[in-house]
């Protein structure tokens, strides 16, 4: 792979993961910037299809425009048609007062991204971890990002301090003598 390929590979993670964590935010979660940085996502996950392929592309943000750019339009880049319509909406509208997005727009628009980007790893020969394997054997069995819901994430249970045991051979501390 491309130096600059692996780059934009890596831009687009750093962007997934601050849409997933505002996504999952308890406290003033920011469902504008995770639905924005859904779209980056996708967008720079074409743009290293595209570079690594050396096709030139402008600076723009229209997915469908880049998904146009590829070469081998087939059935598979054109499944992502319908995610990328949805993200495109999120590139100008969500950054600007006027349009804002709840929780639902943002788990959507972070679904349609998760799509995009298992399509491109596996088109750019990249690993895909366990969890992301099993997302796109789902996703071939229901192909449209409305009806796909991530599994739910078992609830985490606090742990409990461990007890301090006391060992029958350790002696009390000694009370301090004052001067």
């Amino acid at each position: 792979m491309k130096p600059l390929t692996r780059e934009w590979v890596a831009r687009a993670e750093g962007d997934l993961t601050t849409a997933r964590r505002e996504l999952r935010a308890r406290t003033s979660p920011n469902y504008d910037a995770a639905c924005f940085h859904a779209q980056q996502c996708a967008e720079k996950y074409l743009k290293a299809v595209l570079q690594e392929r050396g096709i030139p592309f402008g600076r723009t943000h229209n997915l469908l425009g880049l998904l146009q750019t590829l070469p081998d339009l087939e059935c598979s880049w054109e499944s992502l048609r319908s995610p990328l319509v949805l993200l495109n909406l999120y590139s100008v509208n969500v950054r600007y007062p006027g349009e804002s997005a709840g929780r639902p727009e943002a788990r959507e628009a972070v679904q349609a991204c998760e799509r995009v980007r298992d399509e491109v790893r596996v088109r750019l020969g990249l690993p895909l971890s366990g969890r992301e394997t099993r997302r796109v054997i789902a996703r071939s069995v229901r192909e449209p990002v409305a009806e796909y819901r991530a599994p739910a994430r078992p609830a985490t249970s606090k742990r409990k301090a461990p007890k301090r045991r006391s060992s029958p051979t350790r002696k009390a501390p000694s009370p301090r003598k004052n001067p």
